[in-house]
């Protein structure tokens, strides 16, 4: 390998190594949705020069998660209500289209790898550490997307779970009941494993009915609070 070859390939290391320091900074909610990004803070934070974390805010750009203004910097994006709607109304029409897919192509291979999505998110639901319990919920979804065998879809789905995670993560996502959740998850399995595709409709509909809504009524409580507050 030539030096230059090298040197490029340290470099797109870095700016990785950036971006994913970067996405588990929003993740846990240690930048907040509107806050103007220092980006010399976050290279100090991640030990690494300003050059790779500013590439890594550029693809944080292009997906939509962060803006650059001008002369100003960069900022993530202010929380959006018609953003999250519009987004788990997608979701619901992604992941339905996807169910008949799988229902196509089930399997016992399939269904074992699906029960075993479902034991992890049971297993995180009971457990304290929250953003654990959001990666497993997420996964018995994609889990369920994977199986259809559409990887467009599939990576479509990948993308709205990244910018909700990312954008409204943290306590806001979980002010629906794990309960409820763990409920509409068992019935959701146990309908794909009898071959009841309509049941399965059904339950996948209103889970994630229920869910939008909850997660609507937490951000518009947080943006009455802040309003109270004037933050």
């Amino acid at each position: 390998m030539t030096p230059s070859a090298t040197s490029t390939t340290s470099n797109a290391g870095h700016t990785r190594k950036a971006y994913q320091g970067i996405r588990q900074m929003l993740f846990h909610n240690e930048i907040a949705p509107g806050q103007k990004i220092a980006y010399r803070d976050l290279a100090e934070r991640l030990g690494m020069s300003q050059t790779p974390v500013i590439q890594a805010l550029k693809w944080l750009e292009f997906q939509g998660l962060v803006r650059h203004e001008r002369h100003r910097g960069y900022y993530t994006e202010p929380i959006s209500t018609q953003e999250v709607e519009e987004i788990y109304e997608f979701r619901e029409q992604i992941e339905l289209a996807l169910l008949t897919q799988t229902m196509r192509r089930l399997d016992p291979a399939a269904i074992k790898r699906l029960k075993t999505a479902l034991d992890a998110h049971l297993k995180a639901s009971r457990e304290v550490y929250l953003h654990d319990r959001l990666l497993k919920d997420m996964e018995y979804h994609l889990t369920l997307a994977a199986l259809s065998g559409n990887q467009v879809q599939q990576q479509t789905l990948r993308l709205l779970f990244d910018r909700l995670y990312l954008k409204y993560g943290g306590n806001i996502l979980f002010s629906t009941s794990m309960d409820t959740a763990d409920t509409a998850h068992k019935e959701l399995f146990n309908h794909i494993r009898d071959g009841n595709l309509a049941g399965a409709k059904s339950v996948l509909s209103k889970h994630i009915k229920h869910v939008k809504r909850h997660v609507l009524d937490g951000l518009e409580q947080l943006m009455k609070e802040k309003g109270r507050t004037g933050f």
